[in-house]
């Protein structure tokens, strides 16, 4: 008997109601039960009490099969915490040399926060000053501005992101100019998103919490995946994702093409949606300023869950072509991303079909209207 992988108690939630099936990618690409949250919490049971030796073939492929997205959690009757199940999965699978040899290099690369700041200094993301102390109650019990949210006495300040300083530092530099009131020390590490979902819960935790001694304060951050992940370990009241931090700020001006209000659609973070609960900011940004299209599927995975891309590419690439039809019988301009995965993935799988649409993250999108 294994009997100490998993948390009895978020285990036992459970009820095998199959409310998850509709909602998983996995399941939905395969109609396989083993490759549900159902069938894959059947499995947990199974490796928990001893029923499936810890080697068993099918414990290692759907571990690995399954995308983490989340989306079972919110249509869940019992409250089943399936992420954090899944996480706990994969720290017993893939112990040692058996994480596969993509993810451990990552990892090992995004701890590196020397070479995190030389590529965000080479490649030109955000810079600004260092945080400051945040405005407090006046004496007579104000208090302060909206958008000055604080934790501790100290500032708000933005995450500059692993993946994204390196591969999309444009996105930091709009972010930074649509809130200049955030500060954006350079000397910042790897938020632990990437070792949480890949095995190294350890890791990701000890990760996050040095990133939270990094920012002190309120943290604001353009990735939902690492936002999820934060709010996580260092509590909600701690991390902002920037559509949540810009929501009560009017745009003045919408975003043309070619003589008419643009058509733009939004394909939502998987941890950001699921996780948090956050979609209706960044739909009500979008609304202020062009034209928004809803996606019969925006709330679904684009494939990208993310180092799933890199595992299992040909998965990844069946669920973004889906993904991809749909886009493009939208007849949208643009479709807007709150995640450097999500933006990556559609990039990619847009340039490789040669479509008019581009992908854009929100931070440039709502950054290009204001300087218009």
């Amino acid at each position: 008997m294994t009997g100490d992988v998993f948390d009895p108690e978020q285990l036992s939630r459970c009820i095998s109601c199959g409310f998850c099936l509709p909602a998983c990618p996995t399941y939905a690409m395969t109609g396989d039960e083993a490759s549900s949250p159902r069938g894959r919490i059947t499995l947990m049971r199974a490796l928990q009490d001893g029923t499936l030796p810890p080697d068993d073939d099918t414990l290692a492929e759907q571990s690995s099969f399954c995308l983490g997205c989340r989306a079972c959690e919110p249509v869940c009757p019992a409250g089943v915490e399936y992420g954090s199940l899944l996480e706990q999965w994969r720290v017993h699978q893939w112990r040692g040399w058996r994480r596969p040899l993509v993810a451990r290099a990552l990892m090992l690369l995004v701890e590196q926060r020397w070479l995190l700041r030389l590529s965000g200094l080479v490649r030109r993301a955000a810079r600004g000053r260092a945080a400051t102390p945040a405005p407090t109650a006046s004496a007579s019990g104000a208090a302060p501005a909206p958008g000055s949210a604080a934790v501790g006495g100290a500032g708000a300040q933005l995450m500059l992101g692993c993946v994204e300083r390196g591969l999309y530092p444009a996105v930091s530099r709009a972010a930074h100019a649509l809130a200049p009131e955030l500060a954006v020390p350079t000397v910042q590490g790897c938020c632990g998103a990437l070792h949480a979902h890949n095995g190294d819960l350890a890791g990701g935790e000890r990760l996050a919490e040095r990133l939270g001694a990094d920012l002190p304060g309120t943290i604001v951050t353009t990735s939902g995946g690492c936002a999820a992940h934060l709010a996580s370990v260092l509590g909600r009241d701690r991390v902002r994702e920037l559509s949540t931090w810009l929501a009560d700020r009017p745009a003045g001006a919408e975003l043309r093409v070619g003589g008419r209000r643009a058509r733009v659609t939004l394909q939502d973070s998987c941890h950001l949606r699921n996780g948090l609960g956050v979609f209706a900011e960044p739909r009500a940004l979008l609304r202020q300023v062009a034209d928004h299209v809803e996606l019969p599927s925006a709330a679904a995975c684009c494939g990208a869950a993310g180092t799933y891309s890199l595992l299992r590419p040909k998965d990844s690439r069946r669920i973004l072509d889906a993904k991809l039809d749909e886009i493009e019988a939208a007849g949208v301009d643009l479709v807007v991303t709150v995640n450097p995965g999500c933006l990556r993935q559609l990039r990619t799988g847009l340039r490789r079909r040669r479509s008019a649409v581009r992908a854009v993250h929100l931070a440039e999108l709502l950054a290009r209207v204001e300087s218009s």
